[in-house]
């Protein structure tokens, strides 16, 4: 399970890179779909940065850190930080559902990603060890 979690992490890293390039590109986005999808507008609005730091940068911070963790079998540790980041994906799906009203393509992966790894997690977290012998 820990693998898994950990490559799900790799590729959320994956997606979080290709939007952190977005938002720091003036070229027109692969993902301008039509006036719903438009992951340019989302990249580049006031939303895609805290504090200087780029979201898609943050993202890839935290699949990093999940991925690490999961590796080290710190099941505990995996599921606050999947938990955390789902949080955090979630906020940012209300201000791209509700203020910004355009969808990213990467960033809906990227959810869905998160949402898998936090599934993940929670399961590795109640899953019923094996007796070691």
């Amino acid at each position: 399970m820990r693998y898994l979690i950990a490559l799900l992490a790799v590729f959320g890293i994956a997606v979080s890179f290709l939007a952190l390039r977005i938002h720091y590109s003036m070229d027109a986005p692969p993902c301008d779909i039509n006036a719903h999808w438009d992951c340019g507008i989302v990249n580049h609005s006031r939303y895609s940065a805290i504090f200087g730091i780029p979201v898609a940068a943050i993202g890839m911070a935290g699949y990093a850190v999940i991925a690490i963790l999961a590796l080290l079998r710190r099941t505990g540790l995996t599921l606050l930080a999947s938990l955390a980041g789902l949080a955090f994906a979630l906020y940012l799906t209300s201000i791209e559902a509700r203020i910004l009203q355009i969808w990213c393509l990467y960033c809906v992966i990227s959810q869905t990603t998160i949402a898998l790894i936090t599934l993940l997690s929670i399961v590795a977290m109640f899953r019923p060890r094996a007796a070691s012998n």
